[in-house]
C-alpha cells in the first residue's frame, strides 16, 4: 500500500519516491537541479535540533532543505 504526504513529513530513515516538485519557477527550478526531480529516491537523514533545515539523502548526496521547501515536495512512501 503506497500513501501520498509531503516530504517535511517524513520521519529519520525512512525512504520515498518523489512524485511531484511544486513551488514557483526560481524555488522549484533550484530545488530540481539539486536532483530532487519526479521519480527520485530520498531518504531523510535527520533535522536540525530546531527542526529547520531537514538533512535527506538523494542521488548519493546530502542535501539540507528547509521545511517550507520540503514542504512543496509530494511523495509517495
Amino acid at each position: 500500500m503506497t500513501q501520498l504526504t509531503t516530504l517535511d513529513l517524513l520521519d529519520p530513515g525512512q525512504k520515498a519516491i518523489v512524485k511531484k516538485v511544486g513551488g514557483d519557477g526560481p524555488i522549484r527550478r533550484r530545488i530540481q537541479e539539486m536532483g530532487v526531480t519526479n521519480g527520485a529516491g530520498i531518504e531523510m537523514v535527520k533535522s536540525s535540533p530546531l527542526g529547520d533545515p531537514i538533512e535527506y539523502k538523494v542521488r548519493g548526496f546530502n542535501l539540507a532543505l528547509r521545511k517550507e521547501e520540503a514542504r512543496m515536495i509530494e511523495v509517495e512512501i
